[in-house]
C-alpha cells in the first residue's frame, strides 16, 4: 500500500482539470444535488406512513447525523483532495476492500436514487397531464410490485411505470451521446428550485390550518415504525434520501480552488441551506392538508390543488419547475453511476469494458447501456418507498465507513497536515457511526435483505474478479 502522501500526489497528477470552483460555487452545486426528490416526493411518504406532522423532527434528526458525517467528509477532503469522494477516501484510508464495499454500495445508491426520482417525476408528469384533461391508465403509470409492512410483497395490478422508464431511457441516451455539465446551468437550476420553494412557502402560509398539525405525533398503530417515536425515527431513516447528494461536493476537489478550505465550507453550507428549505416545506405540506393525503408520488401537487383554482396558474408553473428539477437530479445520479463504474474499472476492480471510452462519442457507452438496462427494470417495477429506503440504508453504510476512516487516520497517521479537523475527536466520528448504525435499525427488514443480497453479489464479484485483477495488488 502506498503512503497517504503518495496516494494524494498520484491522484493529483495527470488529470489536467482546471481549478475554478470556490465555496459559493460548491454550496450551489451541493444544493442542486440535494434538493430534488427528497423534498418533492419522499417527504409525503414519510409523513403519510411513518411520522405524520412530526416528519419535521425526522428531518432535524437526519440533518444532525448528516452534520456528523459531513464534518468527517470535510476532514478527509482536506487531506485527500482528489476526485472520487468516499470511494477514494476509503481507498487511501482503509484499503482496497473497504473502498470496494463503499463503491459497490454507492452503485446501488446511485441506481436506486435515480430510479426513485424517476418514479417521482412520473407522478408529477401525470398530474400535469391531468391538468390538461389527459388521462393515462394507472396500469402504465404505477409500479406492479409493492411492499406493505403487514402483508409483505404483492402485485398491485399495474403493468409498468412507463413515464419513469421513458425518462431513464432518454437521459441514458443523452449520456451516451455526450453531455457537458456547466456551472452556469446548475446555478440557474438551483435558483429555479429555491425560488419555487420560496413562492410555495409564501403562498402556502396563508392556507395553513393548524388543526392539521394535531396530533403532531400521531399515536403508534401497534406496528413498530408506524407513527409514534418509532415512526419518527423510521421517517428519519427514509428522509435521509432527502440529503442524498451533499457528498457530491467532495468529488470536485480537483476542480476547486484551495479545496482544503472550500470543500468543507461548500459542503456544510449546502447542508444548512437545504435543511432550512426542507423545514419550511414540511411545515406547509403538513399544514395545508392532512398528512394522510400525502402518501402519493406528487405530494406538492396535492397541496397546490387544495389551495384552490385561484392558484391554478401557480400550480402548473410549480409542477413544470419540479419536472425540470427532478430531470436534472436523475441525470446527475446516472452520470455519477457511470463515473463510479469508470473509477472502479480503472482500479482493476471491474472489467475494463466499464472504463472504455467510445472513440467517436468519447463517453463510456458500455457502462451507460448496462446502467440503462438496470435502471429501466427497477424504475418500471418498484415503488418510491421501497427504492427510497434502499437509498437511505446504502447512504448510512457509506457515512459509517467515512466516519470510521477519520478515526483510523487519526491513529495511524496522526502527523499528517489537516487543514480542516473534525472537532471533539473521537466523539464526533463515533457519534456519527453510532447514529448511522442506529438509524439503520429503524429501516424495515426487507430493505436490509435487499442491501445484503446486493453486497453478497458484490463480494462474489470482488473475489472472483476484482481481487485477482486489482492494479494495486499488481504493483505490490
Amino acid at each position: 500500500m502506498h503512503s497517504l502522501a503518495n496516494e494524494v500526489e498520484a491522484g493529483e497528477q495527470g488529470k489536467g482539470l482546471k481549478r475554478h470552483l470556490r465555496a459559493i460555487h460548491l454550496s450551489s452545486i451541493g444544493v442542486g444535488a440535494i434538493i430534488g426528490a427528497g423534498i418533492f416526493v419522499i417527504t409525503g411518504q414519510a409523513a403519510a406512513f411513518y411520522a405524520g406532522p412530526a416528519v419535521l423532527i425526522s428531518f432535524i434528526i437526519a440533518a444532525f447525523i448528516c452534520v456528523f458525517a459531513g464534518l468527517c467528509y470535510a476532514e478527509l477532503a482536506s487531506i485527500i483532495p482528489i476526485s472520487g469522494g468516499a470511494y477514494s477516501y476509503a481507498y487511501v484510508a482503509l484499503g482496497e476492500f473497504a473502498a470496494w464495499l463503499i463503491g459497490w454500495a454507492a452503485i446501488i445508491q446511485y441506481l436506486a436514487s435515480s430510479c426513485t426520482v424517476a418514479v417521482g417525476w412520473s407522478g408529477y408528469l401525470i398530474s400535469v397531464l391531468n391538468t390538461f384533461g389527459i388521462q393515462i391508465s394507472s396500469a402504465f403509470t404505477h409500479a406492479p410490485i409493492v411492499y406493505n409492512l403487514e402483508t409483505g410483497w404483492h402485485l398491485s395490478g399495474s403493468i409498468f411505470n412507463v413515464p419513469a422508464v421513458l425518462l431513464v431511457f432518454f437521459l441514458c441516451a443523452m449520456i451516451a451521446i455526450g453531455i457537458r455539465a456547466a456551472a452556469t446551468f446548475n446555478n440557474v437550476m438551483v435558483a429555479v428550485k429555491l425560488i419555487t420553494i420560496l413562492l410555495f412557502v409564501v403562498f402556502g402560509i396563508f392556507y395553513i390550518n393548524t388543526d392539521n398539525w394535531t396530533p403532531f405525533i400521531p399515536e403508534n398503530t401497534g406496528v413498530f415504525g408506524e407513527f409514534g417515536w418509532s415512526g419518527i425515527l423510521r421517517g428519519a431513516g427514509l428522509v435521509f434520501f432527502a440529503y442524498n447528494g451533499f457528498d457530491t461536493v467532495c468529488t470536485l476537489a480537483q476542480e476547486t480552488i484551495n479545496p482544503q478550505k472550500n470543500i468543507p465550507r461548500g459542503m456544510l453550507g449546502a447542508l444548512g441551506i437545504s435543511t432550512i428549505a426542507y423545514i419550511a416545506m414540511v411545515l406547509v405540506l403538513t399544514g395545508v392538508v392532512s398528512y394522510t393525503l400525502l402518501g402519493v408520488a406528487d405530494p406538492v401537487s396535492v397541496v397546490l390543488d387544495a389551495m384552490g383554482p385561484r392558484f391554478a396558474w401557480f400550480s402548473l408553473l410549480v409542477k413544470f419547475a419540479i419536472l425540470a428539477a427532478l430531470s436534472t437530479v436523475v441525470l446527475v445520479q446516472l452520470l455519477g453511476q457511470t463515473r463510479m463504474f469508470f473509477a472502479m474499472s480503472k482500479d482493476g476492480l471491474l472489467p475494463a469494458r466499464f472504463g472504455k471510452i467510445h472513440p467517436t462519442l468519447r463517453t463510456p457507452v458500455f457502462a451507460t447501456v448496462v446502467i440503462a438496462i438496470a435502471a429501466v427494470v427497477i424504475a418500471g417495477l418498484f415503488p418510491i418507498d421501497v427504492l427510497g429506503q434502499l437509498v437511505s440504508l446504502s447512504i448510512l453504510v457509506i457515512f459509517s465507513i467515512v466516519c470510521f476512516g477519520v478515526l483510523i487516520l487519526r491513529y495511524t497517521q496522526p502527523d499528517i497536515h489537516r487543514p480542516f479537523k473534525v472537532p471533539l475527536v473521537p466523539f464526533i466520528p463515533i457519534a456519527g457511526i453510532v447514529c448511522c448504525v442506529g438509524q439503520m435499525f429503524f429501516l424495515p427488514m426487507t430493505t436490509w435483505v435487499q442491501l445484503a443480497v446486493w453486497m453478497l453479489i458484490g463480494l462474489v464479484v470482488y473475489f472472483k474478479f476484482g481481487f485477482k485483477q486489482s492494479k494495486l495488488r499488481a504493483r505490490q
